[in-house]
């Protein structure tokens, strides 16, 4: 008779290894979403809600996330997960304190004028780059989807989502220089530009949501002119 051999348990390094592994999944997903509810969050996973809890509820005792129900229809509210400012650590800033110093240090010897003229360099370089990436693109979807790309490989973990009113909207998760554009507002206004000139004058785009103003994400809607 064939004997077959029990499988090999996990070992406790590899068990430790899933659940960091698993909780950083619900970081991102919550960072990439905004607030969910364990079932929300358990689909993708392919682990039950109960398990997602039990992780929620061990980041909940680091600080990173916290919850608050809420009302759907007429049963009992669900209770939405959220990330933390703790959470922050997670993702990357950007190097924030060296550049906020250096912004910092080339207002005082160029002064504003000087800082407008190398932040508009800086911008050329961008746009540059960006169009290098969009390549041949045609569409006004492909075109996001190229800059999309580029914006994620450089820490801001963008998307491109369809809008409620059918508009276009580049989304983005995460601030990488979020520091250093609260002491230079006119970085936000630079990106804004760049994104302008990159996707044409046939283009209309209007920020939605800005992190430094409190929303979760920085969201940008996006049409095609008439005409």
């Amino acid at each position: 008779m064939t004997m077959t051999a029990p499988a090999a348990a996990a070992s406790p390094e590899s068990e430790i290894l899933a659940e960091k592994q698993t909780r950083r999944r619900l970081l991102d997903s919550l960072k990439q979403e905004g607030p969910q509810g364990a079932a929300e969050l358990a689909a993708p996973l392919g682990i039950t809600a109960m398990a997602v809890r039990q992780h929620l509820y061990a980041l909940e005792a680091e600080g990173l996330v916290a919850n608050a129900p809420e009302r759907r229809g007429k049963g009992r509210p669900v209770k939405l997960w959220r990330l933390t400012p703790a959470a922050d650590r997670f993702f990357p800033d950007g190097h924030a304190e060296l550049t906020t110093g250096l912004l910092a240090a080339m207002r005082e010897v160029f002064g504003d004028a000087g800082l407008e003229k190398l932040m508009a360099a800086r911008s050329e370089q961008q746009a540059a780059a960006y169009r290098d990436r969009l390549g041949r693109a045609k569409s006004l979807k492909d075109k996001l989807v190229k800059l999309a790309a580029a914006r994620t490989d450089e820490g801001y973990m963008a998307a491109v989502e369809r809008g409620a009113d059918g508009a276009w909207l580049l989304v983005e998760n995460h601030c990488p220089i979020c520091s250093a554009a609260a002491a230079c507002s006119g970085l936000c206004a630079a990106e804004l530009d760049v994104f302008r000139r990159v996707l044409g004058p046939e283009v209309e785009i209007e920020r939605t949501d800005h992190i430094l103003a409190g929303a979760r994400r920085c969201a940008y809607r996006v049409t095609q002119r008439d005409g």
